[in-house]
């Protein structure tokens, strides 16, 4: 586990209004009941209390705790952190994430395997990477690679990892060699192959063949700079320069990748991603990144300064990656995303009993989009949540006036996507995810302020947690037209929301008890209509493990 500066606090918002309404019920396959959206008319008559009408079958297993997620990735138990770039052999995705299995009693991470061949649903193969082990220390973040080319001699299609070993507070950079495609690896006898310069921070190499430069080529993690390197044979490694940022704290989790922008092959740029401090703008840690050029040697930002993939509280150490089963074009068009919904302020204290750590986010398509006349990432949830999808459900269109609410009935997984369109001249909708013993998080859009938010001050632990758990997180989205686009990925302990199409992501971890989970859509200070809406059932899609 790292350890990261504190971020800053502010105080959250005025408490929620509460106003009745009517609502209308209608029975939805998946066994779930879903609100038919109508403006309250006035009428005292009680709000009638929806009721499923169909087995549900996205039920959770009977022996799950009531955190566990149902379609987000978590280990069977003890702790887990940072995820690892994935790769891509014979079809099937090999995904490693930090895990302790000494934890709480004991310290130190191993890689943990897990594959897939779709992203979403994954197969449990165990500890791939031992810690402790070569006597260089636990195993932290770093990156594996197919070597087709041989370029480290250890035979064509090995796979190499390069890895943060620490010991003694001394951060050095191990290969680890697989010939098993990538289920378990043994250490190269030449380690460390990056031996510490004398610094405290020098971690999470991200390595990828720079095909421009025929070689490969290394960002790292150097506590205020990210730090290149290059390599004919992922053993021998060369600085090659430095990216320097300021009041970002100590950087981890680097990567660098290139992209179209809009798709255009004939406008390739290259982005910079790490893990940064973000309490200097009154954020929390989260992954930040800069658009730029790469010429095989140095990364030189447009000049336009860092943005976030996420403005939640709760998405860090993120990954990308491309699909090579796809031509160049497609490629450079989209890639791959997955973070760890956790955050160091708080990480230890969730109220998970059966596992720790929390879990990793959805995987999401990222694009890079040229609107505004600024190079921006675009992340919406990765096609591959189809699989799990039941048959969208659309609510009515709705005008619902100052204080009015609406109630939605959820599957009883607790695991849905929600899309609607919101207007309004200057009010705001408000989206409360209801637990069984009325504790609620918030996400919504203020059209005055043009922000998107998430809050979990009212959930079931937010009394127990630090200050920075219930402070409110906000993105600044324009609306297209007028109408804001909210997409909501509700499971068992997450949001995660994807606003106007994807030009903001907020990500936020909480938590409720047992008992009926519900929505409710809330209109403040002048009205609010809405349309477009549906509401999708999510399967549970539980890890295959042994």
């Amino acid at each position: 586990m790292h350890a990261h500066d504190a971020p800053t606090t502010f105080p959250w918002r005025r408490s929620l209004l509460w106003a009745a309404a009517a609502i209308a019920v209608v029975a939805l396959g998946l066994g779930t009941a879903i609100a038919v959206l109508r403006p309250w008319d006035g009428s005292p008559d009680v709000r009638p209390t929806p009721t499923a009408t169909s087995p549900d079958t996205s039920a959770r297993p009977a022996d799950w705790s009531v955190h566990r997620p149902g379609i987000h990735l978590t280990p069977g138990e003890n702790w887990m952190n940072d995820p690892q770039k994935p790769f891509l052999l014979d079809g099937v995705w090999h995904y490693y994430y930090l895990y302790n299995a000494d934890y709480p009693d004991g310290n130190g991470t191993a890689w943990y395997h897990a594959t897939s061949t779709d992203l979403v649903h994954w197969t449990d193969e165990g500890v791939a990477i031992d810690k402790y082990a070569n006597g260089l220390g636990d195993i932290w973040t770093g990156t594996a690679v197919v070597d087709e080319k041989n370029t480290a001699g250890f035979g064509e299609g090995a796979v190499i990892a390069l890895v943060t070993q620490q010991v003694d507070g001394v951060q050095r950079q191990s290969l680890f060699v697989s010939r098993d495609g990538g289920y378990r690896f043994e250490s190269f006898e030449g380690n460390p192959v990056m031996d510490n310069p004398g610094v405290a921070d020098w971690r999470d190499p991200r390595v990828f063949w720079d095909d421009a430069a025929g070689r490969w080529a290394m960002a790292l993690a150097e506590h205020d700079r990210i730090g290149f390197y290059t390599s004919p044979n992922l053993r021998d490694w060369t600085y090659a320069s430095d990216f320097v940022t300021t009041e970002l704290g100590v950087l981890e989790c680097p990567d660098l990748f290139p992209m179209a922008v809009d798709g255009d092959p004939d406008d390739v740029r290259w982005v910079l991603v790490a893990g940064a401090n973000g309490a200097a703008e009154g954020k929390t840690t989260g992954t930040a990144y800069w658009v730029g050029e790469w010429d095989g040697e140095r990364f030189t930002a447009d000049g336009t300064g860092h943005q976030w993939m996420d403005h939640g509280p709760d998405f860090y150490a993120a990954v990308t990656w491309d699909d090579p089963r796809l031509d160049e074009r497609d490629r450079l068009a989209s890639r791959y995303s997955i973070g760890w919904m956790n955050n160091w302020a708080y990480a230890d204290r969730f109220p998970t009993e059966d596992w720790y750590g929390g879990s990793d986010s959805l995987v999401r398509s990222i694009t890079l989009d040229a609107a505004g006349g600024r190079a921006t990432l675009r992340s919406t949830p990765a096609p591959g949540l189809d699989s799990v999808s039941g048959v969208p459900q659309d609510l009515e269109d709705a005008q619902l006036p100052d204080g009015g609410t609406v109630d939605v009935t959820v599957p009883a997984s607790g695991a849905y996507r929600l899309r609607l369109d919101a207007a309004s001249p200057a009010g705001e909708l408000r989206v409360k995810v209801l637990t069984g013993d009325g504790s609620f998080a918030t996400v919504g859009y203020d059209f005055e302020s043009r922000s998107v938010f998430v809050t979990r001050d009212s959930d079931a632990v937010a009394g127990a947690m630090p200050e920075t758990y219930r402070e409110v997180r906000t993105a600044a989205v324009e609306p297209a037209d007028g109408r804001m686009q909210l997409d909501i990925v509700v499971d068992a302990a997450s949001i995660e929301v994807f606003a106007g199409g994807g030009r903001a992501a907020l990500t936020m971890a909480t938590f409720g008890t047992t008992g009926e989970r519900g929505l409710e859509l809330e209109a403040v200070r002048e009205e609010v209509s809405i349309s477009a809406a549906s509401l999708t059932p999510l399967r549970v899609a539980p890890v295959e493990r042994e």
